[in-house]
């Protein structure tokens, strides 16, 4: 009554959870394999994350960015020892901020060097956010639906198909950003050879490569980042989701050289990392780098139990899955859950799995089980 309708609500109130489950006001139990869209890394009311919330919030929830940030500096470090080489950290607040930010970068960077480069080649179905920068860097028409004009500078090209983006290669093109496997767009991943030739591009060219990891990042596919999978040496790189493990906080990433195009006052954010959200990344980024090989046994195991309903085609790296019916499968998310089990439908066939990172395999059985029953 009082909310805005911008999203089209389930009939279900859940009013707590615990490990891999929800729990609506009427005391019902629900397997959650949506994890509040791959952020509920380590699952509902994990005692480390409770803790670290608890005690920082009694010390110091928020100061301001003119301020030296201790706190900042410890997870900045946390993920720069993950990174491919040398970088810095910018923090905001979600994945749509940071790939805002990241536009911004890739734009500033060339301006310093005196280019007169702007231009960045995205994808079609891919998903960046919905602030003005990242709904342009969207190449989905529904996204932009009503709001244009959008924002100049984006050219999109087709999701591994390397001759498409040759196509748009420009004396103005400063980047490329991609998702290493699309999310929203279907949980569709990309061809190894594709992105190496990408990357080739990149370095050919002077190009900035970005890789979107907010879905796909903080463990998801079963290394921190996706793109360690894939061989590549991005430039600059996007977070969120998982890595507040449910508290807002996303981050830009970007080896040195590129980080050093934003100066002071050259971008910012009110809430970006403050004491509260980092001592949740801090926690969860230490779990989650104990929880790889899991992702990946896990991962491997409910993705061989999907290919096992030989419902669709199957797609998807370690904890990131998608189920593929080529029809609509909105029905389907509605009787799941009211057998108890919480799926999502994205791109309007795909069933996406994107559990929290702590699944077991007893909770991937049951999901099979229900799942068999449906399809």
């Amino acid at each position: 009554m009082y909310v805005m309708q911008t999203y089209a609500r389930l009939p279900v109130r859940f009013v707590r959870g615990e490990g891999v489950y929800l729990f609506d006001e009427k005391g019902n139990r629900y397997l959650d394999l949506v994890g509040g869209i791959a952020v509920n890394v380590l699952g509902y009311s994990d005692q480390d994350l409770i803790k670290a919330i608890c005690e920082q919030a009694q010390k110091l929830m928020h100061i301001s960015n003119l301020f030296e940030n201790p706190w900042q500096e410890e997870v900045g470090r946390l993920l720069v020892e993950r990174f491919w080489t040398k970088g810095r950290v910018f923090f905001c607040n979600s994945g749509t901020e940071a790939n805002e930010g990241a536009i911004k970068l890739v734009r500033k960077y060339f301006r310093e060097r005196q280019e007169n480069r702007y231009r960045i080649i995205t994808f079609y179905n891919s998903f960046h956010g919905r602030t003005y920068g990242s709904m342009s860097a969207t190449a989905q028409e529904k996204i932009h639906k009503g709001f244009e004009p959008l924002l100049d500078g984006f050219d999109y090209a087709v999701y591994n198909d390397f001759d498409s983006v040759l196509r748009l290669l420009r004396k103005d093109t400063a980047g490329i950003m991609l998702e290493v496997i699309q999310g929203e767009g279907g949980v569709r991943p990309a061809h190894y050879e594709f992105l190496q030739k990408i990357q080739e591009l990149c370095r050919k060219e002077g190009l900035l490569l970005v890789i979107d990891e907010v879905q796909t990042g903080v463990g998801r596919t079963g290394s921190f980042f996706a793109y360690e999978q894939f061989d590549l040496k991005p430039d600059i790189v996007t977070l969120a989701k998982g890595l507040g493990g449910g508290f807002p906080i996303g981050a830009i990433l970007a080896r040195e050289e590129v980080a050093q195009a934003f100066s002071v006052g050259s971008h910012g954010s009110t809430f970006g990392g403050n004491p509260l959200a980092c001592a949740c990344a801090k926690v969860v980024i230490n779990k989650v780098s104990n929880l790889l090989d899991h992702v990946k046994d896990t991962g491997s195991y409910f993705k061989g139990g999907l290919e096992n309903l030989k419902a669709g085609k199957v797609r998807g790296m370690g904890l990131m899955l998608g189920l593929d019916i080529e029809r609509d499968c909105s029905s389907i998310v509605k009787r799941a859950l009211e057998l108890g089990l919480v799926i999502n439908c994205t791109a309007g066939s795909v069933l996406r799995f994107v559990p929290p990172l702590i699944i077991q395999k007893e909770h991937v059985d049951s999901a099979l089980s229900v799942l068999s029953k449906i399809l």
